[in-house]
């Protein structure tokens, strides 16, 4: 395996030579996006955004399900909406960018190129909202957003990314609770079947939660190279919003109250995570359900009879079969550079049709994630293919859930935080003092990631002060 690493993929750096280039170096390579003109803002190219499309499609199917709506809200906001919820301006601030002129005219108030989208949201809901009748509002909408980051990288923290952001309103504090757990839990499957990525899901320390929240709950991955990446939140946010906005409803007792509000979030960096917990030296491993193409299709001595004219009857029969298939009947490159391409592109099956495979009924499989070749009957194809799809599925999450068990360690103190979070995750007892998070971050590195739902305590003491601690959280350097 490491010679043919060596003849084929030259140009990629080994990720445990340097993880962040090796990164890099796949998105360019896997051409997936490109830089543009402007700092921190990338172009996604037909590959990136058709996964991009696969996850969006994949999260609005579990949104409708789940009795959303889509809408779509404009990109401006005036200043004076963003300035009425006090810690959601303060926590945006500083990653804002500002229309200030309109044509040749200066603008009287400046406005927001969103940063999110919850003040203009509560601006419609108060107009909407009128009695009891008209809850729950559950919208959600796609869109792209801008946080002028000082420093960016592709996929994983970009000026401007695309996602999706939902946002309820309800009548009782209890409903809002529900909604949010209901959306981080869609997040938590979606993550784990479809993108087989396990995760951690949990609450934020109030130090981490969104800006503007009452209580914000995330799913944790894991990167290769131990590190955590958030990859989805789900946001409680009480009446904080629904009082300076003035959304209220006329309960069935005839009593004006105040609403309940959510917000969630997912967005193009879970095209980062997806590389990082999976890629290789070879470049991309894309899970199938978000794969462009689940199988290509490899004519071998396409030059000889009958073999394109079988490669084309076996495309037909997998495309029928609602098998994402790709052809690649190009003939100014050779199959070594075909395997070679689509491997970096991740491909989770290569079918090779040659005339020798032809002769005995049989095409030669090799799956992208284990690297395993198998032969199976040309007619079996589009029943068998399938359930190969879901085996790598299968396969691709646990040994992403095995390298995330293996590098998750409980700690006692901070001389052990400190060594297990240079790669992996640190489980710990924290008293839930926000100076405590303070001093891991300064002398670790590291940050609080969630506490899990599950606090069966794994000590008695909090592992930064030694105080009395109640509450079970992980701790990881993040990007």
């Amino acid at each position: 395996m490491a010679d043919k690493k060596q003849e084929f993929v030259t140009h990629i750096t080994p990720r445990d030579k340097d993880f962040s280039q090796w990164y890099t170096d796949v998105v360019t390579q896997a051409d997936l996006m490109d830089y543009t003109p402007v700092r921190g803002c990338m172009a996604l190219k037909p590959y990136g955004n058709r996964i991009w499309e696969l996850i969006r499609e994949g999260l609005d199917k579990r949104f409708k399900e789940t009795g959303h709506e889509n809408v779509s809200m404009p990109m401006l906001i005036p200043e004076s909406l963003l300035l009425k919820e006090a810690e959601h301006v303060e926590g945006f601030a500083p990653e804002v960018a500002w229309v200030t002129q309109g044509g040749t005219e200066p603008l009287q108030e400046r406005l927001a190129v969103r940063p999110t989208s919850e003040t203009i949201f509560c601006t419609m809901f108060a107009k909407w909202v009128e009695s009891w009748r008209d809850l729950p509002l559950k919208y959600n909408q796609w869109c792209s957003v801008m946080r002028w980051e000082k420093t960016t990288r592709p996929f994983l923290r970009t000026a401007e990314f695309w996602w999706q952001e939902g946002h309820t309103v309800h009548a009782t504090a209890e409903e809002a609770e529900e909604e949010t757990l209901t959306m981080l839990h869609v997040y938590r499957e979606f993550a784990e079947q479809q993108l087989a990525m396990p995760v951690y899901a949990g609450r934020k320390s109030d130090k981490e939660k969104f800006a503007g929240a009452q209580a914000t709950y995330s799913i944790e991955a894991m990167m290769q190279d131990g590190k955590a990446l958030q990859a989805g939140t789900s946001h409680n946010f009480g009446t904080n919003f629904s009082v300076p906005f003035g959304i209220q409803y006329l309960s069935k007792e005839g009593k004006l109250e105040y609403c309940h509000e959510t917000s969630w979030g997912a967005s193009t960096r879970l095209i980062g995570a997806i590389i990082m917990t999976h890629g290789d030296e070879r470049g991309l491993k894309l899970p199938p359900a978000v794969a462009p193409y689940q199988a290509v299709i490899l004519p071998i001595a396409a030059h000889k009879g009958g073999v394109m004219e079988k490669c084309q009857e076996v495309y037909d029969a997998l495309k029928a079969a609602g098998i994402r298939v790709r052809l690649d009947d190009r003939d100014n490159v050779s199959p070594g550079f075909k395997f070679n391409e689509w491997e970096l592109k991740g491909v989770p099956v290569r079918v090779e049709i040659g005339p020798r495979d032809i002769e005995n009924g049989v095409a030669t499989l090799m799956r992208r994630d284990t690297f395993e070749k198998m032969t199976v009957p040309l007619s079996e194809l589009p029943e068998k293919l399938p359930a190969l799809l879901d085996d790598i599925s299968r396969s691709m999450y646990e040994i992403a859930l095995r390298f995330r068990e293996e590098h998750t360690k409980i700690v006692s103190n901070m001389d052990e935080l400190a060594a297990q979070v240079n790669g992996g995750y640190a489980k710990a007892m924290w008293c839930g003092d926000r100076a405590c998070e303070d001093k891991i971050k300064a002398d670790t590195g590291a940050t609080s990631r969630n506490m899990p739902f599950d606090q069966t305590p794994v000590g008695d003491k909090c592992v930064c002060c030694g105080r009395k601690a109640d509450k079970v959280m992980y701790f990881a350097k993040a990007y």
